[in-house]
């Protein structure tokens, strides 16, 4: 049955659902981290740099592209920050504390230096095929 209209391979299929997971997982770890980081200052906030530095690294390697480890980062950067802002009440989620500021500003450094390196090696592998 190829040939109809709208029929996709199934590895298309799953590629797409690949990185609708892995960007639901990163907004995930950023919604979730936004609110448990200062459960062990600083050490819950490093953690959950580092948490975010592996999806971002790991979900590259799984797709190998680039785009695998940059959905995931991009977010999680857009979930932590619109927590980060004040609230309509004037409560804020992510306070300017030192292990705020390390999850925010850590987390970022973390997935995009995932994605940079991502990025490094399968730019790098792209040339090196035949």
């Amino acid at each position: 049955m190829t040939g109809l209209p709208g029929d996709r391979p199934a590895s298309s299929i799953v590629s797409v659902a690949a990185y609708v997971v892995l960007t639901l997982f990163g907004a995930a770890q950023g919604l979730i981290g936004s609110f448990q980081y200062s459960r062990l200052p600083p050490v819950g906030a490093i953690l959950f740099c580092a948490g975010i530095f592996v999806t971002c690294l790991a979900g590259g390697w799984a797709t190998q592209s680039i785009t695998g480890s940059f959905l995931p980062a991009i977010a999680w950067v857009a979930a932590s920050f619109v927590l980060a802002q004040p609230m309509s009440n004037g409560s804020v989620i992510i306070a300017s504390t030192s292990p705020g500021k390390w999850f925010l500003y850590g987390g970022t450094l973390s997935a995009t230096a995932a994605a940079v390196i991502s990025f490094g090696l399968w730019t790098h592998a792209a040339r090196r095929r035949p």
